[in-house]
C-alpha cells in the first residue's frame, strides 16, 4: 500500500481533512476518507506495546522446590508468593 511521506502514515482522515480546510479548500471528511481509500493511502497505526519481561538476563533463577505441590501436613510448611505486580 501507499502512504502519504509528508505524514510518514501516521495522518488520518480528520488530520487529512484540517490540512487542505486550513488552506482555504472547502472539503468534508467523508471526500478526504474516500480519495485516501481510492489512492490506497492508509494509516500505519504504531503500537503502544512495552516489554516488561526480561527473560534473557544472566541472574540467577530460584529453583522450584514445590514442584506445583501446594499440600502441607501441618500449618507453616510451604509458603509461597506472586510478585507479578512489581
Amino acid at each position: 500500500m501507499k502512504q502519504s511521506r509528508l505524514s510518514l502514515g501516521s495522518y488520518g482522515r480528520p488530520r487529512m481533512t484540517e490540512e487542505p480546510k486550513e488552506a482555504g479548500v472547502d472539503v468534508g471528511h467523508r471526500r478526504v476518507g474516500r480519495l485516501m481509500r481510492e489512492n490506497g493511502i492508509i494509516v500505519e497505526r504504531t503500537r503502544k506495546f512495552k516489554a516488561t519481561t526480561d527473560s534473557d538476563h544472566t541472574f540467577n533463577i530460584a529453583p522450584n522446590l514445590l514442584g506445583r505441590d501446594f499440600t502441607a501436613d501441618r500449618p507453616n510448611q510451604q509458603w509461597a508468593g506472586d510478585i507479578s505486580y512489581i
